[in-house]
């Protein structure tokens, strides 16, 4: 299994790898276009602001690969917090526009004056509510806990590409799934025992 994390310079990619090999996977980290055109599964994490991340991966030279490997050879990839988010259109962090792979937007959170005590960023742990059966949650037996840390979170056009929600404040999509392309706002490499689990199912998807 050819499993690459890439590398743009906007993720803990340490971390993920780090949780692959503890859970007895072998991963590259790597933006490396022959790295990624030979991958069997790709993941593409992501910390801070929208339009650094796809200014990024532009710098990468990565962009039209990308598009290329998932929607066009089908290859499948899991894009974790900001790396979910450029799988959208648009952004209100920014103003460059997305991946475009779902139809989806990306909103911040906004709360009216009695639901102040809702700090933004949302971080920290919180529970995640299955919508429907998917094989990125199969074999959770207890209700699962993952980790939190944005500002910004996935607004899905068709709710059937929701396959998670959360709630803070009000319920937002927390996972997204449509054909090859998955998505999670929570980083499940912080997030033990259920991100642990949550890789397992990703990795033997096919």
């Amino acid at each position: 299994m050819n499993i690459i994390i890439i590398d743009y310079d906007m993720g803990n990619v340490g971390s993920i790898f780090n949780m692959l090999k503890k859970i007895g996977l072998s991963a590259k980290i790597s933006s490396n276009h022959n790295d990624i055109l030979l991958s069997d599964k790709l993941i593409l994490p992501g910390v801070g602001a929208f339009d650094k991340g796809m200014l990024n991966l532009e710098k990468a030279d990565i962009i039209s690969l990308l598009n290329e490997k998932v929607m066009i050879r089908r290859t499948p990839i899991l894009g974790i917090c900001l790396g979910m988010q450029l799988f959208t259109r648009t952004s209100e962090e920014g103003n460059l526009p997305g991946l475009g792979w779902i139809d989806a937007d990306t909103k911040k959170f906004q709360f009216n004056y009695s639901e102040k005590q809702y700090r933004i960023p949302h971080m920290g742990w919180n529970t995640v509510t299955f919508r429907k059966n998917n094989f990125l949650f199969d074999g959770f037996v207890e209700e699962p806990r993952f980790y939190f840390v944005h500002s910004y979170h996935v607004s899905c056009d068709n709710e059937d590409l929701s396959i998670a929600k959360t709630l803070y404040g009000y319920e937002f999509t927390s996972a997204i799934q449509r054909d090859n392309i998955f998505g999670v706002q929570f980083h499940p490499e912080k997030s033990h025992k259920f991100g642990m689990k949550l890789l397992i199912n990703f990795i033997n998807y096919s």
